[in-house]
């Protein structure tokens, strides 16, 4: 069994930054960057939003935008097309349903189009301050890689990752899953060499053992 409180202090000593790294100043600025994040990096969301939600920041302004004019708008965040109408259509959702406010429940934020729950979770965590794993690509990859968890899909990552870690520490520690896997734990080529936590990792072991059967 792992010891994971130990494994994510380490992580902390290694990135005592590691924070939510979309630019948004409400839960819907917030909610509308993490749909566009959908393999696309943070930095480019971050540049398409900054020029944006100087112009559109609500549900409302979305809701009027037709899905050619979002579209026009996000183009160069990839998958254009697609996000383009999970955005118009989000937007008419919380503007007709909500009066315009994003739902602070992941039931009710799972409802909304194009809103799965690592979306939901990144604006639970981050915009209302609630324990909440968000599982992107890079908590996949690395709590499967460490052995937090032996799960084969993100939901069962994230419900795998619930049970194995402290409550108080969930939003945080998906942070530092994320901030490990875009600096050190890549898909590619990860720097097992200079690991802080590489004598408590799965995949640093197995590779070792392979080296030395070779």
């Amino acid at each position: 069994m792992k010891n994971v409180n130990e494994i994510l202090d380490e992580l902390e000593k290694l990135y005592p930054d590691a924070k939510c790294e979309l630019d948004y100043t409400t839960p819907f600025e917030l909610l509308i960057a993490t749909i566009l994040s959908a393999q696309c990096t943070d930095v480019r969301v971050n540049k398409v939003t900054g020029e944006l939600f100087k112009k559109y920041n609500t549900a409302q302004d979305f809701s009027k935008l037709s899905v050619e004019e979002i579209s026009k708008e996000i183009k160069s965040c990839g998958l254009y097309k697609s996000k383009a109408e999970k955005i118009k259509a989000t937007s008419q959702t919380l503007f007709n349903l909500y009066g315009g406010e994003v739902p602070n429940t992941l039931e009710e934020l799972i409802k909304l189009p194009g809103v799965g729950r690592k979306t939901a979770g990144v604006v639970l965590s981050n915009a209302f301050g609630q324990d909440a794993i968000a599982v992107d690509t890079h908590v996949f990859r690395v709590s499967n890689r460490i052995g937090i968890v032996n799960t084969h899909t993100p939901e069962k990552t994230e419900f795998a990752l619930m049970e194995a870690i402290p409550k108080n520490r969930w939003s945080h520690s998906h942070h530092l899953l994320i901030f490990h896997g875009r600096r050190m734990c890549k898909a590619r080529n990860p720097e097992c060499s200079i690991c802080p936590i590489k004598s408590n990792c799965n995949y640093y072991k197995e590779r070792d053992d392979k080296i030395e059967t070779t």
